[in-house]
């Protein structure tokens, strides 16, 4: 692990997020005066989430979901783990009058700007701070998601997002999510979502590769650092492919990312994708 994430896995989450305002400070006030930064795009130093130019990713995941998922104008639209809105964004430019979006994240500052930024231009756009405990993001509470029932109703939803979030997430708490998900996304609904998958490429590459960003096995699921459980997260494609069939879940496709050493060239994204598909029957 290099010296900068050993630096930001020591400093607690609500310290890293004021390190990270402090840091972007002069930049933001610059962009702010000068009008560079638009009322619907979050100041550098509010921004909580990966690494990457925040407009434009959401811009590329909105893509793919369309492309890889089929998400359609009309949909009613659950964003999982949806941060300070940077898949919201666009979304505000493509779903019409007849769909809906609904958010939530367990960081209440994010929360906190979409719902002023965001939900007064956009009253279809809807987001809700959902206290969950997580080491990398809210040691704020006890409350855990392995527990947790998300406050919508049964097939609500045609289309779920989770990018980045089973990447943070314990087996349990994956297994009750698919759980969940399946009971509010209608029949026919498809849900795509990122992970790190370890398959037999994967697991090839990790073995090969003197820079190996999982080192820490325990059977189904992988770390990168097991002081940290929270902070990146591998599961192996049989567990995936266990549990999503038990909640009533299909693998409609998968795929590879990048990470394991792939050509990024002919990958989706970084991480690996999974499109889950609700059974119709």
């Amino acid at each position: 692990m290099n010296w900068k994430r050993r630096l930001y896995y020591a400093l607690s989450p609500k310290m890293r997020r004021i390190a990270r305002r402090v840091y972007y400070f002069p930049v933001d006030v610059f962009e702010g005066i000068s009008g560079k930064r638009d009322a619907i795009t979050p100041p550098k130093g509010k921004i909580f989430i990966g690494p990457g130019d925040f407009k434009r990713l959401g811009e590329k995941l909105t893509r793919d979901f369309i492309q890889y998922g089929g998400l359609q104008a009309h949909h009613h639209v659950l964003d999982i783990g949806c941060g300070i809105g940077r898949i919201a964004i666009p979304l505000t430019k493509f779903l019409n009058k007849d769909g809906a979006y609904e958010g939530f994240d367990i960081v209440e500052e994010g929360i906190d700007w979409c719902s002023t930024r965001i939900t007064p231009k956009f009253p279809n756009f809807r987001f809700k701070h959902i206290p969950l405990r997580n080491d990398l993001y809210n040691l704020g509470t006890d409350t855990q998601a392995a527990q947790f029932v998300f406050p919508y109703a049964d097939n609500q939803f045609d289309f779920i997002i989770l990018t980045s979030v089973f990447t943070h997430m314990q087996d349990k708490e994956v297994e009750n999510y698919l759980n969940e998900i399946s009971r509010v996304l209608k029949k026919g609904g498809k849900c795509f979502a990122t992970f790190f998958i370890i398959d037999e490429a994967s697991r090839k590459y990790l073995g090969q590769t003197d820079q190996a960003f999982f080192t820490h096995d325990f059977g189904h699921y992988w770390l990168h650092d097991d002081k940290v459980k929270d902070a990146n997260i591998a599961f192996t494609k049989s567990y995936i492919d266990q549990i999503s069939a038990k909640a009533g879940l299909q693998i409609a496709a998968f795929h590879p990312g990048w990470w394991a050493g792939r050509d990024r060239s002919v990958c989706v994204d970084f991480q690996d994708v999974i499109i889950f598909e609700k059974h119709s029957n």
